[in-house]
This record gives C-alpha cells, sequence and structure tokens, in this order.
C-alpha cells in the first residue's frame, strides 16, 4: 500500500465514518441506518429452508429487531442464547418480519457494567487483505500520539493558509478521531474546516508537483517545426468543408508552441462533433512537413479506424503515407508495416494500445497525439512518450478530450499544461431533439423507430446491461434485440456489447455504417468515436442510470449529418430528485460545457473524470468540484513557494504526491 513511513500512515486517511457512540433505541430505527443498538436475546433458532440460517430476535424497552447470520459456527449457537444481552453495530433492513440487521457486528455484555462507548466516530482505512481495521486504529492512534508528544509534523503553511482554517495537526486529529456531536452528513460532503484545510494543502502539493515536473520536462529539446505555409494551405483547400473560427484559433495555439524548442503539453477540448481531429490533422501535418513523425492513439480499434480513413483521405493528395496499426493485422502485413514506420516512410501511425508495445520503432517521432486521453492508463501513455526520446529531445505532446471540464477544475488537473478549447459546432449541425419518455411507453417509440427506418434513416437503441441481473431490472441488450425483432420483422438488426469479440464488433460495426443494418442495439461501448451520418435517432433505455457526460456523449452518435435527429431517453419510474435534474439538463441544453459542470456539481469529479486511470487524479481529501473555491488562493502562493521556499515543496511532494509524480509528465 505504499506504506513506508509513520508519516505514511499519519496521511493514510479514512474513506468513511461509523457512529458508535450512542446507543439508538429500536423504536427510532429506520432502513438504511448504521446505528448501534442493545438488547436482550428473546428467541434463538436455527431455521432450515435451502441452507442453514441462525435467527434472533432482539428486544429493548422500545420495540424488537431480528439478526440473521447465514455463516456461523457451532460455538455461536452456545454463546447467542436466550437471556443473553448484546450489543450490536450493522445497517438496517427491511426484512420479512419486520427490520432486521444481516451478520453485525456484536458483542456479548456481561451482568455487570457494559463497556465504555467510542468516545469519537470510527473511522474507515482503506486496507488489503491481512490488515484489520483494528489494525489501523492501533497505528493511527500510535501516530497521534506521538504528534502531539514531539515537534514531529511540520507545519510550513501556517502564515500562508486563509486564517481561518486551523492547523494541520489539528486538522489531522479531526479526520483521524472526529468528535461524537459532528453530524456524518458534514463529514461526507467535506464541510468541516479541517477537511478543506487538508483539501488546500493536497491541491497545493498537486499543483506544485506538476509545475515541479513542467520544468524539468521544459528543460529538454523538443523539435522546432516552422509552420509550412504551402502544404498547410494545399491541405486546407482539398477539406470538403471550412475551419470554425474556434478550430483556427486552437491550429494558431498549437502553431505558435511549435515554433519553440521546448516540448508543447497542450489539451485540446472540444465538444462532440466540434472538429478536434481535424484540428489534430493540422498539427501532425506540421511535424511531418519538417521531416518529423507523428503518432495517434485512440482508445477503440473502430475509432483508430475511422480515424484513419478520414487521414488517408486528407493527407493522401498531398503524398504523404498513413500507416495503421491493429490487432486484427495478420503478422506478414505487420511486419510490413513495422518496418516502414522504423524506416521512416509511414510518417503518420494511427492506432490503439498497439502503438506502444515494444516491437514499434520510430524513426523520429515529433509528436503524439492522444485522443479521449482518460480513456488511457498512465502507463500506456508514458511508453508511447518514450519511444519519442533520441538525443535529449522528446516529442511534443497534443492530449484530445471530448468530455468538457469546467476551466477552475481543468487548472486543477492539469496545472501548468495549457489548455484549448474548441466552444463552436460546424455550420450545419443541427441541434439535436431531446425528450424523456417513461419506459409505459415503449410502444410509441417503436412506431416512432419503424417510422424513422421506412424514411432510409438508421437507430441506435442503447442498454445499460448486457445480461439479466436480479439487482438491475434493466432492458438488456440481448433481450431488446430479441424484442425488437418480433416487433419490428422487416428491420435488419445488429447487436454489439463488450462480450463479443473484437473482430465481430468491428463486422458489426461496419455492417451498420455501410447501411446493411436498420438498427444497432448496443451497450455504451459505442459512447466514442463511431460516426455514421445516416443514423438519426438515439434511444437510450434506463437513461437515469448513466451520469450527464455519458448521456451527452452517447447523444452525439447522433446529428452527425443534414437530417434532423432525436434522442430519447426511455427511463424507469418512479425517478429521484437528481436523475430528474439529470433529465431536464439534457433537454434543456446541448451545451458540454454546461453538462460537464452540472454533472460535477451532482456527481463530483471522480466519475468524470475518469480518475481510475489517471493516477495523479485519485485525491485522498480533495473533492475538485466541492474545493473550487480554494484554487485562486492557491495559485496566488505556489510561485511564491516554487521561487523562495524549495524545502517546502519537497516537503509537501513527500506527504501528498510520492509514488504519483511520474503521472504527471502525462
Amino acid at each position: 500500500m505504499n506504506i513506508l513511513t509513520i508519516k505514511d500512515i499519519l496521511f493514510h486517511l479514512p474513506y468513511r465514518y461509523q457512529d458508535k457512540t450512542r446507543i439508538t433505541p429500536i423504536g427510532d430505527l429506520r432502513v438504511g441506518d448504521k446505528v448501534m443498538l442493545e438488547g436482550e436475546i428473546i428467541i434463538a433458532e436455527e431455521v432450515r429452508k435451502s441452507r442453514r440460517i441462525l435467527v434472533l430476535r432482539l428486544q429493548d424497552m422500545t420495540g424488537v429487531i431480528s439478526l440473521r447470520f447465514f455463516h456461523y459456527y457451532p460455538q455461536q449457537i452456545v454463546n447467542l442464547q436466550v437471556g443473553r444481552k448484546l450489543r450490536c453495530f450493522g445497517e438496517i433492513r427491511a426484512g420479512y418480519y419486520g427490520i432486521e440487521m444481516v451478520h453485525p457486528e456484536y458483542q456479548i455484555l456481561s451482568n455487570s457494567d457494559a463497556p465504555s462507548l467510542e468516545n469519537h466516530l470510527t473511522p474507515i482505512y482503506p486496507t488489503t487483505e491481512g490488515i484489520t481495521q483494528r489494525t489501523w486504529l492501533q497505528l493511527t492512534q500510535q501516530v497521534l500520539t506521538l504528534c502531539q508528544q514531539e515537534d514531529f509534523l511540520l507545519d510550513e503553511l501556517t502564515a500562508l493558509i486563509p486564517e481561518h482554517l486551523p492547523s494541520l495537526l489539528e486538522a489531522l486529529l479531526f479526520v483521524h478521531r472526529p468528535p461524537p456531536q459532528i453530524k456524518l452528513q458534514d463529514l461526507i460532503e467535506g464541510k468541516h474546516l479541517a477537511i478543506k484545510r487538508l483539501a488546500f494543502e493536497e491541491i497545493l502539493a498537486h499543483r506544485l508537483s506538476l509545475k515541479k515536473l513542467r520544468q524539468t520536462i521544459r528543460q529538454n529539446q523538443a523539435p522546432v517545426l516552422t509552420l509550412q505555409e504551402q502544404l498547410n494551405s494545399n491541405f486546407l483547400h482539398n477539406l470538403a468543408f471550412e475551419l470554425t473560427a474556434a478550430q483556427k484559433k486552437v491550429c494558431q495555439e498549437i502553431l505558435q508552441d511549435f515554433q519553440q524548442a521546448i516540448p508543447m503539453l497542450r489539451l485540446v477540448q472540444g465538444d462532440v462533433g466540434s472538429g478536434k481531429t481535424v484540428v489534430a490533422a493540422v498539427a501532425m501535418l506540421q511535424a511531418v512537413a519538417n521531416g518529423y513523425q507523428a503518432a495517434l492513439m485512440a482508445p477503440t480499434d473502430i475509432l483508430a479506424e475511422q480515424h484513419y480513413r478520414n487521414f488517408v483521405n486528407w493527407m493522401q493528395p498531398l503524398d504523404i503515407q498513413v500507416a495503421w496499426l491493429a490487432g486484427k493485422h495478420k503478422a506478414k502485413l505487420r511486419r510490413s508495416m513495422l518496418e516502414d514506420i522504423a524506416l521512416g516512410n509511414a510518417q503518420i501511425v494511427i492506432g490503439t494500445h498497439a502503438i506502444f508495445q515494444e516491437a514499434v520503432q520510430f524513426r523520429q517521432l515529433g509528436l503524439v497525439v492522444i485522443d479521449e486521453q482518460h480513456r488511457f492508463g498512465v502507463e500506456q501513455r508514458l511508453s508511447l512518450r518514450d519511444k519519442g526520446f533520441k538525443e535529449d529531445q522528446i516529442p511534443h505532446q497534443l492530449v484530445m478530450s471530448a468530455t468538457p471540464i469546467p476551466r477552475t477544475i481543468a487548472m486543477s488537473i492539469y496545472a501548468d499544461l495549457d489548455v484549448s478549447v474548441i466552444d463552436e459546432l460546424p455550420p450545419g449541425r443541427k441541434p439535436i431533439k431531446t425528450i424523456a419518455l417513461a419506459e409505459s411507453k415503449r410502444d410509441e417509440v417503436i412506431n416512432r423507430v419503424a417510422k424513422v427506418c421506412e424514411q432510409g434513416r438508421q437507430v441506435y437503441w442503447v442498454c445499460t446491461l448486457i445480461t439479466e441481473s436480479e439487482t438491475l431490472q434493466c432492458q438488456t441488450a440481448e433481450a431488446t434485440q430479441v424484442y425488437l425483432q418480433q416487433a419490428l420483422p422487416n428491420l435488419r438488426i445488429g447487436l454489439v456489447h463488450g462480450k463479443i469479440a473484437p473482430q465481430t464488433k468491428e463486422f458489426i460495426m461496419q455492417q451498420f455504417k455501410q447501411h446493411e443494418l436498420d438498427i444497432l442495439v448496443a451497450t455504451t461501448v459505442i459512447e466514442v468515436g463511431v460516426d455514421v451520418p445516416n443514423a438519426t435517432l438515439m434511444i437510450i433505455e434506463n437513461a437515469e442510470r448513466l451520469g450527464l457526460s455519458q448521456l451527452h456523449q452517447l447523444r452525439g452518435r447522433v446529428g452527425r449529418g443534414a437530417a434532423a435527429s432525436f434522442c430519447v431517453l426511455m427511463y424507469k419510474s418512479p425517478l429521484s430528485q437528481s436523475v430528474r435534474e439529470r433529465l431536464n439538463i439534457m433537454r434543456e441544453t446541448s451545451d458540454g460545457f454546461k453538462i460537464a459542470k452540472k454533472d460535477l456539481e451532482l456527481r463530483g469529479p471522480g466519475e468524470v473524470l475518469g480518475t481510475k486511470q489517471t493516477g495523479v487524479m485519485t485525491f485522498k481529501v480533495a473533492d475538485l468540484s466541492r474545493d473550487q473555491d480554494l484554487v485562486p488562493t492557491i495559485m496566488q502562493i505556489e510561485n511564491q513557494l516554487l521561487s523562495n521556499h524549495p524545502k517546502i515543496v519537497e516537503r509537501l511532494k513527500q506527504r501528498w504526491m510520492v509514488y504519483k509524480e511520474k503521472y504527471a509528465e502525462v
């Protein structure tokens, strides 16, 4: 778990808490509560159904509750007899005979004095096999005692942080051992000043770490790529469309970066369909024009192939060779491509994860472009960048994302990374009309699908699960295909989901693209990158189960041609307030930045930014949507620290960022 020092234990923070500071009367219990209660066993019996279950009935002065144990040993039956008093902790559920707890923690109380209750909320720590929560409590208690006895914890920021925030030691004591009067909800929502204090320091450490690494990276050389005006002019002239003002502005920003001999590190954000790919093509063209190779990495074979076809159309008239590396290529073709890349004959290389495999050697890589960058693990992105290392020179990097991020959040995540925004859609793109319908109106939707297909158009029908689940009553992709085939026997219906072999999936996608299928039933695997201009209707089943950004990405699969397009969000009633808000936002706007902002408010940044893969983004305390107000103050003091207090910077990095730093390089 990368815990090597006493300080690592101190900064190994709880991720949730239990309230064992008070006894709750059974009569006051509500389903969903996690509580401590005390009572006397009035019934204890083994029930034989499909398996043996130990069932107890526990009573206090206010009511009775059932305790159920599915896994138990003979000694428990002996210990848990009628008349014994128990203290239990667990979650209240609705059972067949009223409220119940399943496998609660319990303690048998003697007839003499009961043990005292906890004097603080009980922290629950991230752990691993072999280390119990009891061990974490013991370890953290030893370290907290040490901190209070010795000048063990340096608080370097006392003079710099806002006055209303507590000291570092006070904040750490609070989060490790919150007092009983604190509301659990306030802790969960990060409302307490102690949490703000730790979040402040963590975001500061994150930004300092990124800035230091950017300084290191910028000590490397990168190729100077001068604008080859004639080639650029020919490329733009051959396009079937004119670049928007926003695209031209972003191209200009990239071309300015290329004029310097330091590595470009630029993020291009643009909404679904805003034309990021052609901006990447302009950048890659400059690398080729200056004698370098350019590589574009996409998250899926389907998207990589789509990019390849676009680039071939754009680059062939300019006599520029484009190679496409895919897992499905046969050995002979692959060998030939690898040779072309190594010799530099392949000037532009497009592919998925296949690009950064060891066998792929570039002659001179000058620019790396990563599409849908949050889809890639950091190790994968690093290994592609490292392929461009040559004589202390590294390639420029351009990363693209169709998941718009509000500016304050982008500043926190990417710190010194330059951010460009394509904030307008190409002319002719008609807004997609979005409606929300209860699943009880399925027949109306099917009639609409039939009419759309009669007009020669195509339809996506997206489901959120592949196979039936008892816990999630969702329409599944497989069941939906069968259902639609029966309801619409004259239409050609295909099915794709994550469990289908990649070659089969691609074959079906190609069939849909070439209008050999009328309807494509799919899971969210089609979220990114499929471009079928003839598809004008998107049905999303169980839309209440998806986040706003994902709904927006899926909706962006239609509306790519000249015809009017529609999106139907089908939902299962009843809806919670937050789900109603999500569906209303989808109906009201198609602006990706507004949608992303709302998504961050409703769900927080974890889901939206794909943090599971970004390594550096797994904050312990900070929540980028909640703590945006801290960023301006943090930005004021970070340069002062970098310039005048290098030792403090190092200590903050060691405290919060150790083991994560190399991820900032990408």
